[in-house]
């Protein structure tokens, strides 16, 4: 994976479910670790998911936050 890929990932917004709008980097781990459990799609998403996934699950996410892109707060 390169970094444009990662930068990519990071930045993908949620397109479905309850966090719908939300930068997959921004995803809570509790739904993350439940989406491992159900298996990630079979796609890019699915893919970009299960790296966000990875990322969480090593503490990394402080590290990548620096390459979000134009951050907006959520309400809930």
């Amino acid at each position: 994976m390169n970094e444009a890929e990662l930068k990519d990932a990071i930045n993908q917004v949620m397109p479905f479910g309850k966090y719908r709008g939300r930068k997959l980097l921004e995803l809570p781990e509790p739904y993350l670790v439940w989406f491992s459990k159900q298996g990630f799609p079979e796609s890019k998403l699915g893919r970009q998911l299960a790296l966000m996934y990875e990322v969480k699950l090593n503490g990394l996410e402080s590290l990548l936050k620096p390459l979000l892109e134009n951050t907006t707060e959520h309400k809930r």
